[in-house]
């Protein structure tokens, strides 16, 4: 395929990028206010589960180093196989946080002083580049599968410390609150 075609490839999924960054986030902040008891569901709160969506971002992370590694020693195909991985890990995250969500009551942090503010700071900045950082992964993604392999590298050196630090920081968010936890 020539660039012209790479590109062209490209842009089919542009409307998808730019539908999925918008929905997903919606998505997840309207079912994050919901609550399945309220609708009549007498389902046990899912309480078992941010030690395993938290084990879930750290093997994310992990996946993500290990892909990058991978690419540097020139094994596309690993590093392919490994990014595949990491977003089917960051979906599966995504799924067991709102399942979480909907049967249990968010925990609130316990910590004083300048604790709080670390926590805080880093709870925030979480929350917000994993928000952000939707569109760099889809966009990155499409370059790959477009074999636009020069401008995939040019944004994933942005989208790969973001997503890093969104999946280094969810568990750092996990160890943080866990002793708070019911």
């Amino acid at each position: 395929m020539n660039t012209q075609e790479n590109l062209q490839n490209e842009k089919k999924y542009n409307k998808w990028i730019v539908i999925l960054s918008i929905v997903i986030p919606l998505a997840v902040a309207a079912l994050f206010g919901i609550k399945l008891k309220d609708f009549g569901l007498n389902i046990e709160p899912l309480t078992f589960l941010p030690p395993i969506y938290a084990f879930i971002n750290g093997i994310t992370a992990i996946v993500l180093i290990v892909a990058v590694i991978q690419i540097k020693k020139g094994n596309r195909a690993l590093h392919e196989k490994l990014m595949k991985f990491a977003i089917t890990l960051s979906v599966l995250f995504l799924l067991l946080y709102i399942a979480y969500h909907m049967t249990s009551d968010s925990t609130k942090f316990g910590g004083e002083g300048v604790i709080s503010y670390v926590y805080y700071f880093i709870l925030i900045t979480h929350i917000i580049l994993s928000i952000a950082v939707i569109p760099f992964v889809l966009i990155t993604y499409v370059r790959a599968i477009s074999n636009n392999f020069q401008r995939h590298k040019k944004i994933a050196r942005i989208t790969y410390p973001l997503w890093l630090y969104v999946a280094v920081t969810g568990v750092i968010v996990y160890l943080m609150i866990a002793p708070y936890y019911v």
